[in-house]
């Protein structure tokens, strides 16, 4: 790993009198795997709408492949290579799932068989199958891979995965986990938001915890798993769900 691809510094965001963030400095590396945990209300949602644009932070700098984004819009930090998925997907329905991928390919102008390469996204998450099928039909795995395929649509140097595994059962989880790993391998570096630990234990090379928008630890899947501050926070909150 050399340079980061993206660099977090000072960020911090507020709603009216609540700090939902900062200040958190962040660095996530070229190719890298990193993990996202912590509570709801953490502040993990409002750092990705920071690092996607969707919200400017009132504090701090955005850094993405040496160059400031602090500034620039949502759709433009797409073009460059931000990516996102969502944790609850919303196809074009009455479309077919190709037709969902030539949407956003549409926006590609340097792509010129938009069709093949729509063709070549769902190889990629195992629903070339479904090509010409409606979105309508799709189960819930479907989904998730249709949602990750329209991510990848914008050839991301970084995807960040919010709950992309939320709702499935434990041989579809290592469906998406495969997924993932072969997107990485391709060198996209990915950002894994997941409340289900045992998946962003495997998955990430580093996972960091937000507790109250701060950082609150970062290390190892086995450091954080061992982390008593994680456990706190964390942890046991969950034992009481």
């Amino acid at each position: 790993m050399t340079s980061p691809a993206l660099s977090l510094r000072g960020i911090e965001k507020s709603f009216g009198v609540f700090k939902a963030l900062g200040p958190v400095d962040l660095d996530l590396m070229q190719g890298e795997r990193l993990g996202i945990i912590g509570p709801n209300g953490a502040g993990k949602t409002t750092l990705i709408n920071c690092i996607t644009g969707v919200l400017r932070p009132d504090q701090g700098s955005v850094q993405f492949m040496g160059k400031d984004i602090s500034n620039v819009p949502p759709f433009e930090r797409a073009r460059m290579g931000i990516s996102r998925s969502f944790q609850i997907p919303r196809p074009f329905i009455g479309m077919s799932v190709l037709e969902n991928l030539l949407v956003p390919l549409d926006y590609k102008p340097a792509v010129h068989n938009k069709e093949a390469r729509a063709l070549q996204l769902l190889e990629s998450v195992n629903l070339h199958q479904r090509a010409y099928d409606p979105s309508g039909d799709l189960s819930q795995l479907e989904l998730r891979k249709l949602e990750l395929a329209r991510a990848l649509a914008s050839d991301p140097k970084v995807l960040i995965a919010d709950e992309a595994m939320a709702g499935l059962s434990d041989t579809e989880i290592d469906e998406v986990l495969d997924i993932l790993m072969r997107l990485n391998a391709s060198g996209v570096a990915i950002i894994m938001i997941e409340h289900i630990m045992h998946a962003v234990m495997r998955f990430s090379q580093r996972v960091v915890c937000f507790d109250t928008g701060l950082l609150i630890a970062a290390g190892t899947a086995d450091e954080i798993a061992n982390n008593t501050t994680v456990q706190k926070v964390y942890f046991g909150e969950q034992t009481h769900h």
